[in-house]
């Protein structure tokens, strides 16, 4: 009873910050204007500042007109010097956290710099949002009756000049309040530790014995914990070990590809799944319906949007647009300038509105991760669309994939290849993969123009690969953790032919 109390005390708290949401809601485009020139105000006199004239932008067009669109490797400068100490940068209070960003493709950390008032009001915000709209939603909702099961990333790193790097979710942990360490499991020593697969192992020891209600994590490694779950408790599901367990808060790579896995590991009919949108850089969206898979654009986390449409991107030299000016289903690029002193940066993430009032939102990828190489423009959206329309049809699951060009060679035609780690595998290999081509060819008409009698494009190759493979390749990088991800899609082989070199080595 008396944690019932507690639930009923902390979620009407919670509640209370939907009134302050219609701000945004109702007053969308006027509430962006006015963070932007807050923004602008409170770093005129930063270095930044002052080099593209803060102080004289007097409109949306100024700014579009003066500050240009950045990538990481035009900035890393002076991220670097403020990693060595040197403050008033890009922005004007002290920065000493560094979330540290490896990506998907490129091998090389990013770190992204994180403010006081990014921690405070963006990302500390957002999780009381996230805790928010689930419990509008959910009025028979007791998350509080027990703990939240939390998958995060290792302790951050002290440098000598006073600043710290590391994991996004490992400088949320180390920086918050003393009382949230309550409600969350595992403890914070445990949830920092670094090495992974003995992080794992200690996770499970401290959990299984707790009242776990809620579950947060990537859902590549969620997946790994709780089979390991379940491998040391001996029960054939999730509910057995946490029967009151309701919700799962997810978020880093997209759900399709896990969505029927989960389903068998937590069979409860009234379960939840709440997908979040955040990075290194900042959250930017939260699904606000049960049941949903878009997005509600977080307009008030000092967070600033631009969008430049796809079709005619070219990195930094491309053309943004606000907020007012975005269309329903097309793709954009996402521009983001924030409280973390990131002006105009191209975080490489693309998304397409779903709604226009409210302005909701899809992942459908990101810029650097398509394949091109034949003017198909695949994109992740139409990958994982069509693996789950091709899974539905064979009864597959698919635990992961990357996908890489077979180039053109003389006569031969080009193709793109395929290396998938089946869950469950497909009768007939043969069968799936003219599904997967068909499927293609019904969501992106560059694809089946490419594919027709095989002028360009042949059909796909696909290998099937033993199962932990993905994972072991994840292990030999140097990658085991909540922020590396698979790549799916990329115009080069590099990645494909390192997993298919290891599976034969092995």
């Amino acid at each position: 009873m008396p944690f019932q109390i507690v639930n009923s005390i902390i979620s009407w708290f919670l509640k209370k910050r939907k009134h302050q949401m219609e701000l945004f809601l109702k007053y969308p485009i006027d509430v962006q204007q006015e963070l932007l020139f807050k923004l602008l105000n409170k770093a005129k006199y930063t270095e930044i500042g002052k080099r593209f004239k803060f102080s004289n932008l007097a409109t949306y067009q100024d700014f579009n007109r003066n500050v240009p669109i950045k990538q990481y490797e035009s900035i890393e400068h002076l991220i670097e010097r403020t990693r060595k100490g040197e403050q008033n940068v890009f922005w004007p209070t002290p920065i000493k956290w560094f979330a540290k960003s490896s990506g998907t493709t490129n091998s090389k950390s990013k770190y992204i710099p994180v403010s006081d008032e990014a921690l405070e009001n963006c990302h500390f915000k957002a999780g009381k949002d996230m805790l928010c709209l689930y419990f509008n939603n959910n009025d028979a909702a007791q998350l509080f009756t027990g703990k939240g099961l939390r998958l995060g990333g290792s302790s951050a790193v002290y440098e000598d000049n006073n600043s710290y790097f590391g994991d996004l979710s490992a400088i949320i942990i180390e920086n918050m309040p003393f009382w949230a360490d309550f409600s969350s499991a595992p403890k914070q020593e445990t949830a920092l530790m670094g090495e992974w697969e003995s992080k794992m192992k200690a996770i499970i020891d401290e959990t299984i014995e707790e009242d776990i209600t809620s579950l947060v994590g990537v859902p590549s490694w969620m997946l790994v914990l709780l089979n390991k779950v379940l491998e040391k408790t001996g029960k054939s599901n999730i509910i057995e070990v946490w029967p009151n367990l309701e919700v799962y808060f997810h978020g880093g790579v997209n759900f399709n590809p896990y969505r029927e896995q989960f389903k068998k590991l937590i069979p409860k009919k009234d379960f939840k799944y709440y997908e979040t949108y955040n990075a290194s850089e900042g959250f930017f969206a939260i699904q606000d319906q049960n049941n949903s898979f878009d997005l509600l654009l977080m307009l008030d986390y000092g967070i600033f949007y631009e969008f430049i449409p796809m079709e005619h991107f070219n990195g930094e030299n491309s053309e943004a647009i606000p907020l007012s000016q975005v269309e329903l289903d097309k793709n954009y690029a996402l521009v983001i300038t924030t409280n973390g002193g990131l002006w105009r940066y191209l975080i490489g993430d693309t998304v397409k509105f779903t709604s226009l009032n409210p302005f909701r939102i899809r992942i459908t990828g990101r810029t650097k991760h398509f394949i091109n190489v034949f003017g198909e423009e695949l994109i992740i959206e139409n990958a994982e669309e069509a693996l789950k329309q091709a899974c539905l049809k064979t009864n597959a699951e698919i635990s992961e994939y990357t996908v890489a060009p077979i180039f053109m060679n003389g006569d031969n035609s080009g193709g793109h290849e395929w290396v998938i780690e089946f869950k469950n595998h497909p009768k007939n290999i043969n069968y799936f993969t003219e599904l997967l081509d068909n499927s293609l060819k019904a969501i992106n008409s560059d694809y089946e123009a490419k594919r027709y009698n095989n002028m360009a494009l042949k059909l796909p190759k696909i290998n099937v690969v033993r199962e932990g493979l993905f994972y072991d390749w994840l292990k030999q990088q140097g990658k085991l953790g909540g922020q590396h991800k698979i790549p799916r899609l990329s115009n080069s082989r590099k990645h494909l032919e390192e997993i298919l070199e290891l599976e034969v080595s092995c």
